[in-house]
């Protein structure tokens, strides 16, 4: 037989109080993590700064009850009040390697359902410095060739950064001024991007040829370093000059491989060239080195700007610009235009009539059209005519001409587009001319008015087109706001129909059929509408529902339907756990189909509670309401604004926890009768259990139990569940951890085990040369100096921590740690301060207990000192002070001769009253492991009602 659980925990009785605990949500807004200035208590709404790249760390503590929830929001300036698009439902943001664009006001708000809202909001302040840019300029006037001498030159250092940078000018080594050379001139120049100050160089002198630094700074704020760029100044300085080895338009054929040289002709320093492509990147294969661009088998895609610059930060870059056309034609297109003097729309013997051809080409004004007649090249005479460019149509587009139509002009025309001498395919269209070539007109095919689909499923929409030639047909919706295609562009087709896949309920609405004015007629394009109706199923409202009830009180059901396609119900079916009902009494006809049906239980029992589902159908498909009906009670509503809910005991490792609770909507169902209370250890498997009696509960009423006997430091899950004469309700749980009391009251319970990172409300002092640090067994340094501090704190268990001080490198003789309490109100004469000491290494230093006095400023007496090697266990010291008025007490760490100095302390108390005369209680002293002396360590208290043995299990 094994043990499986051995749980000491003890339950005071319950306290109820009448009092009415629902309380508008409360915020207030902490900021930690990698915040370059923190204020004193941590808590500030004005500006929160950061620096980049580091880790932004953001608390919304809240009260109020029910506990509100916290949505995360952000602004991007004092300027916008729009939030963005994403929001945090967390009480602590988080947001790791924070950019510059992240900067702004973040607000928090808290809400619980009782009063308005609660937000606050901090301004979060990205500190940055980036690399600074060192340019050379001289002014257009002074330019006398390639090199800067005898000239008035301009160096401009910009840098962006946050806050503003502040500059340093260097000749060499030399920092430069206004008072100290009068050859130099340094101002901030108007309108520029970013932060710029110039050096101003007034008529080169010899001396002026040198190295020059800009150094920026923003004061060590946020710990970022200075930064700084050098710039060498001779005599040969000079902008960067280029020259192309091609024309700067440069015509090829495809599947050509095209290389253009960028060759520099000046520049001190050596510039650097780069190619770019507008629009978008290089082509895939395109090669750039130095100032050389390839393109193998270039294509027609491949054209456009191909740019290459050359820049040293001497003057302005130099750019020189490609326009590469790679050969290619397509989308040949013709038009029929009858005798536009007299406004015709129809081809007519004695009236001119015009034939027109175009093709898409690069480049468009090469290309070359001829015209022919029955196969034979078109003859041109008085009354046939070929023009180009003709401004009514596109550019580069080609028309014949025929005045005065002929029976003898009738007859087929070809059209044909070509690069003469380049490898590139001609393109030819033809058109028909007779006495058959008619205007289009066009139709929707009757019962095709109106298409009516399901979601989901593909449509096609159909428009006839008659005419000869037939044009094609160009589709878009005729609802203004509701584009097509997501270019917005109409649609194309050649045979009239419309193809849709998978159609939403967002496509529906009027679409519009018209003809194109290319490929046949020009003349005013035919058009018709045509109307698609998307069905789909059902939406409706509650989707679920929880509906509680107490025992024997009827309940109403009710199901509606939104929104659908066809909007009304066809069927409605009600099942009982999967069980087919009887139909609900039929409702009265009315002039309207109804949009809802309903179930009415006359009394909730416990056969009757369960899950109730509505299926509601509008013969296209079908949604379900979902209700949970049941006598069962609500959850717990834990209350987390109880005052110092956390309690530790002086002479144990024990702590106990004020535990407070509301009753969620308790007069919904049946009086509850107990409430089941389970506590379990966290990594711990088995779990005590205690039923709690209660009376009559009142909505708002704040109900208590004290958890006593839990241990320092560990943490504990704790399940809530209310019993009626229903059964078990829902269960509310909660995790609690244990934290130190600060500025108890009653001194005389305050102990500080620093167990929590708060560690009781100590701070460092600042004024010291290093911190005291706190650790425990668990996080220490692995590769800590051996023979020196403690392995472990008083209690001799890994997880409890203690503070202590690291005296190794880069500490020296006679650097000081202090450690600062929490400000104490002198309320006694004499006072009694306990603690646990640990000082083992041979290079300890020495232990000292300060007061610092607050009635007439601040002045801190020796009260307590302890130097040298005391060996490796825990020892107890009691020392007797007598503050005059508000008082703090100091820990003074001070480093030995060498590293094995190592100081640590555990368990400080504070009491009213004198110190015990035995200033060493043998139950108070803790030999470390591997010293040689047997293990103490101190008793345990136990509460009056502890439970010690759960389950005994084999």
């Amino acid at each position: 037989m094994e043990v499986t659980c051995l749980l000491l925990l003890a339950l005071i009785p319950l306290h109820c109080q009448g009092q009415g605990v629902y309380a508008p949500a409360q915020a207030q807004i902490v900021h930690a993590g990698q915040a370059c200035v923190v204020k004193e208590d941590n808590i500030s709404e004005r500006v929160y700064t950061i620096r980049e790249g580091d880790t932004l760390v953001l608390q919304c503590l809240v009260t109020g009850h029910p506990r509100p929830q916290v949505r995360w929001t952000k602004t991007a300036g004092s300027a916008s009040d729009k939030f963005q698009e994403t929001s945090v439902f967390n009480e602590t943001l988080r947001i790791e390697r924070i950019a510059r664009t992240q900067g702004g006001r973040y607000y928090c708000k808290a809400e619980n359902g009782v009063g308005v809202p609660a937000i606050k909001s901090i301004r979060v302040d990205v500190q940055y410095l980036d690399e600074p840019v060192l340019t050379v300029h001289q002014t257009v006037s002074d330019v006398r060739g390639n090199f800067y001498q005898e000239k008035t030159v301009f160096l401009r250092c910009t840098v962006n950064s946050n806050p503003p940078a502040r500059f340093i000018w260097k000749r060499g080594l030399d920092t430069l001024s206004h008072s100290q050379d009068n050859g130099v001139d340094i101002y901030e120049p108007l309108y520029t991007q970013g932060e710029t100050k110039v050096l101003k160089l007034k008529n080169l002198r010899p001396q002026d040829y040198a190295s020059y630094t800009c150094q920026v700074s923003v004061r060590n704020v946020c710990g970022i370093p200075d930064k700084a760029v050098t710039f060498w100044l001779t005599n040969t300085t000079a902008p960067p000059a280029l020259k192309l080895s091609v024309n700067e338009t440069l015509v090829v054929n495809p599947g050509e491989n095209v290389t253009v040289q960028c060759l520099l002709t000046g520049g001190d320093p050596l510039p650097q060239l780069q190619w770019s492509h507008g629009p978008g990147p290089l082509p895939l294969g395109a090669l750039a080195q130095g100032g050389t661009l390839s393109i193998p088998s270039v294509q027609a895609q491949d054209s456009g700007y191909y740019n290459c610059t050359a820049t040293n930060n001497v003057g302005n870059p130099a750019k020189k610009t490609v326009n590469l056309l790679v050969r290619s034609m397509k989308n040949a297109t013709f038009q029929i235009t009858p005798d536009v003097i007299k406004e015709s729309e129809n081809i007519q013997l004695g009236q001119d009539l015009k034939l027109s051809c175009h093709v898409d080409a690069v480049p468009q004004e090469k290309v070359t059209y001829q015209w022919f007649k029955n196969g034979k090249p078109a003859r041109m005479s008085k009354r046939l005519l070929v023009t180009r460019n003709d401004p009514e149509l596109p550019a580069v587009t080609s028309s014949l001409e025929l005045i005065d139509l002929h029976f003898s002009d009738y007859g087929t025309y070809l059209c044909v587009a070509s690069f003469p001498g380049a490898p590139v395919p001609d393109l030819s269209v033809e058109v028909n001319i007779s006495s058959e070539t008619v205007p289009p007109t066009i139709s929707v095919p009757k019962g095709k008015a109106v298409v009516t689909v399901r979601e989901g499923s593909p449509a096609e929409l159909q428009c006839e087109v008659r005419g000869k030639p037939r044009p094609p047909v160009l589709w878009s919706r005729v609802d203004k706001d509701a584009a097509l295609l997501p270019s917005g562009l109409p649609l194309e087709t050649s045979d009239g129909k419309l193809r849709l896949e998978r159609v939403s309920r967002d496509m529906s609405g009027t679409y519009r059929c018209q003809t194109a004015r290319y490929n046949g007629f020009n003349v005013r394009p035919r058009e018709a509408q045509v109307q698609l109706n998307v069905q789909f199923p059902p939406e409706v409202e509650p989707s679920s529902q929880d509906v509680r009830q107490a025992l024997g009180r009827p309940v109403l059901l009710r199901c509606s339907l939104l929104r659908g396609s066809p909007q009304r119900i066809s069927s409605a079916v009600w099942r009982f756990k999967g069980q087919l009902l009887p139909l609900p009494p039929a409702v009265p006809v009315a002039a309207e189909a109804p949009d809802h049906s309903e179930l009415r239980l006359d009394a909730v029992t416990r056969d009757s509670s369960g899950s109730y589902e509505c299926s509601i159908s509008n013969d296209v498909g079908s949604a379900a309401c979902l209700f949970q009906v049941s006598a069962k009670a609500y959850s717990p509503e834990f209350y987390f604004d109880t005052p110092n809910p956390t309690r530790s005991h002086k002479l144990s490792k024990n702590y106990s926890y004020v535990l407070q609770w509301t009753q969620r909507e308790p007069d919904a169902v049946d009086p509850l009768l107990n409430y089941r209370l389970s506590v379990r250890q966290l990594n711990q498997q088995n779990a005590m259990v205690k039923a709690i009696p209660v009376r009559r509960v009142e909505k708002g009423q704040l109900l208590e139990y004290i958890l006593t006997d839990l241990r320092v430091p560990h943490s504990y899950e704790v399940r809530l569940t209310p019993y009626t004469t229903f059964g078990a309700g829902d269960t509310a749980s909660r995790i609690i951890h244990y934290t130190e009391p600060i500025n108890s009251p009653n001194l005389s319970d305050n102990t500080c085990h620093f167990e929590d990172e708060k560690i009781c409300g100590y701070t460092q002092d600042l004024t010291d040369n290093f911190d005291w640090t706190w650790q425990n067994a668990l996080t220490q340094n692995p590769k800590r100096s051996p023979n020196t501090g403690p392995p472990m704190d008083i209690s001799g268990t890994p997880e409890g921590y203690y503070m202590f001080i690291e005296t190794s490198r880069p500490r020296e003789l006679g650097d000081r740690a202090r450690l600062v309490s929490p400000l104490y109100n002198a309320s006694a004469k004499f006072y009694c301060v306990s603690f646990f000491y640990h000082m083992y290494g041979k290079h300890i230093g020495s232990l000292n207990l300060l007061v610092r006095s607050r009635n007439k400023g601040a002045l801190d007496t020796h009260a307590w000192s302890l130097s040298g090697n005391k060996g490796n266990a825990w020892q107890q010291a009691h020392v007797p002070i007598n503050p005059s008025g508000p008082f703090q007490i100091i820990f003074e760490g001070v480093r030995g001769s060498g590293y094995l100095g190592d100081i640590a302390i555990d368990d400080v108390t504070l009491k009213k009253g004198e110190c015990p005369r035995k200033q060493m209680d043998p139950n108070k002293v803790v030999v470390m492991p591997g010293s040689g002396a047997p293990w103490q360590s101190r008793p345990q208290l136990w509460g009056p009602m502890a439970i010690f043995l759960l389950a005994l299990q084999r």
